[in-house]
């Protein structure tokens, strides 16, 4: 046999020598090993998945029940989502409470105006928050980043709890100085709203503005453009769908949040999470799933829309 002339020979005759011949009925009990864990991977997967979506699959097939138990199916009907687009229509009456769809229009409009509005504060705030991030060095820049995800990382009660004495004491020192009466309300709820979605829209952007070609920026400085052109024509257009997707995202949650809302909220400003969870006080229809339904489709349609558009940033 010819010694072997390059190094390349020679590792691998050494590593020919020195291999190892693995019996088969080891083999065998490996590959047996490995066919049951993907086995119990799928398994367990398929069980978390059941656990999650098979009792929001039960509420929506029950939101078109005929009984006016929720627990007994006796026929399909659309008579719950007609009841609710029926101006008036009685929806449920339990004692001197009697709810109606002109509650539900009305929580349904407060709910749209507190995210709305909430989310175009926390869009602004929250943009702003990433740019200064992910651009600059400054004094404080560390404590701003670990504040910044403090409303995602305590529990929303918590939240909810320290928002509703910080108005507390805000009315009572507002009423010192200036009189009045101050009480929680819409604007309260929109605070808080802004409060917990600025994180949520900054993380979106910040991982949008982490693959941002600054070059072009560079470029257009270079041709004599001003920042602030620079900004609306170069950087802006090519962080909108981040934007985009963040301000979603807000909507999303500032639509379906009832902790935090609950502690901020006054009389008049009913939302539409705090309204079924009345209803459920006192019974449980079909009512309540067809509005569960209603929340969760809009809910799902708005968050499909902002991983297209994340990803669209992504790419």
């Amino acid at each position: 046999m010819a010694a072997p002339t390059t190094v390349r020979e020679q590792v691998q005759r050494l590593g020919a020598r020195r291999a190892v011949v693995i019996p088969a009925g080891a083999r065998r009990r490996a590959r047996l090993i490995r066919r049951v864990g993907r086995w119990a991977i799928t398994v367990e997967s398929l069980l978390v998945f059941l656990f999650l979506y098979v009792p929001i699959l039960i509420l929506v097939i029950y939101s078109f029940n005929a009984s006016r138990f929720s627990s007994v199916w006796s026929g399909f009907t659309l008579d719950w989502y007609r009841s609710l687009l029926t101006p008036g229509a009685t929806l449920s009456t339990e004692g001197a409470n009697e709810f109606t769809s002109r509650g539900v229009i009305a929580a349904f409009q407060n709910s749209l105006i507190v995210a709305a509005v909430s989310t175009l504060i926390a869009t602004i705030l929250g943009t702003m928050v990433a740019l200064a991030l992910s651009r600059y060095r400054f004094r404080g820049k560390r404590l701003l980043d670990v504040l910044l995800y403090l409303p995602i990382i305590i529990p929303e009660i918590t939240m909810g709890i320290s928002l509703l004495v910080f108005f507390s004491l805000l009315f009572r020192l507002v009423a010192f100085l200036f009189g009045g009466q101050w009480t929680l309300g819409l604007p309260t709820i929109i605070i808080g709203h802004v409060a917990f979605n600025i994180p949520f829209v900054a993380v979106v952007v910040r991982a949008r503005l982490a693959d941002f070609p600054h070059a072009l920026d560079e470029a257009a400085a270079d041709l004599g453009a001003t920042p602030w052109r620079t900004f609306w024509e170069v950087t802006f257009p090519l962080i909108l769908p981040g934007i985009i997707g963040g301000a979603l995202l807000a909507f999303t949650l500032s639509l379906d949040d009832f902790v935090i809302t609950f502690f901020t909220a006054g009389v008049g400003s009913t939302t539409l999470p705090i309204f079924v969870y009345g209803m459920i006080k006192f019974s449980i229809t079909p009512t309540i799933n067809a509005i569960s339904t209603l929340m969760l489709v809009a809910s799902v349609i708005l968050v499909i829309g902002s991983l297209l558009l994340q990803r669209r940033a992504a790419e």
